[in-house]
């Protein structure tokens, strides 16, 4: 971790959740923000049908809530722990005092911020442009490093999976399975073989 967020973290209080627990709702006044030490937590929103749709998956490292408690603003989604997890806390009135005096603390923050902006424009962006085929093909080159092949091993659950690109399992199945006729992959159960890593952006690209 690098020596700034050493010293982040090190303003907050240590908390544990078990799988499935929640460290906040919907609606629920942000009065601070976390950061994830260990484990895993899923971020994501529900219709009022009870459809989830998945906003992210964050993990060591990672922090959460921090712009909207900056402004004293409502979580607009729900936060679990996927696994069993340890984070810090940070109660937003009292960074804010160690802000006004530590310029540096306030530099962190900005920094932050702006990255979490682009982030959030690339995601905007692969929605509300890409079809879910697209938006499948782009999660699986994230996770592809060659240029000849590739295997991918979801270490998630293809409803989670669905939750995660907007969509729901079935259209997830159908596009795995077009991927696979059109020689791009193959699927074995939840281990992905990309044939041709390089054929593949070429058809996000195309």
């Amino acid at each position: 971790m690098k020596h700034s967020e050493n010293r982040i973290k090190g303003l907050g209080k240590l908390k544990r959740y078990v799988e499935g627990s929640f460290l906040f709702q919907a609606e629920e006044k942000a009065t601070g923000f976390y950061y994830v030490e260990i484990g895993e937590i899923r971020v994501f929103k529900m219709d009022e049908q009870g459809r989830e749709l998945e906003v992210a998956r964050l993990g060591p490292g990672d922090f959460l809530g921090e712009a909207i408690a900056f402004v004293s603003g409502r979580f607009p989604f729900y936060a679990q722990a996927a696994k069993d997890s340890s984070v810090f806390y940070f109660e937003a009135k009292a960074l804010f005092r160690r802000i006004e005096s530590d310029p540096a603390i306030a530099r962190f923050f900005i920094g932050l911020l702006a990255q979490k902006c682009v982030v959030l424009s690339s995601r905007v962006e692969s929605l509300g442009l890409r079809t879910v085929g697209q938006r499948l093909i782009q999660y699986l080159l994230a996770r592809c490093y060659g240029s000849g092949h590739c295997l991918v091993e979801l270490k998630i659950k293809k409803g989670d999976l669905a939750k995660i690109l907007g969509t729901i399992s079935e259209t997830v199945s159908r596009s795995l399975k077009q991927m696979q006729e059109e020689g791009l992959i193959e699927v074995d159960g939840r281990k992905i073989h990309i044939r041709d890593c390089q054929k593949l952006r070429e058809k996000l690209s195309a």
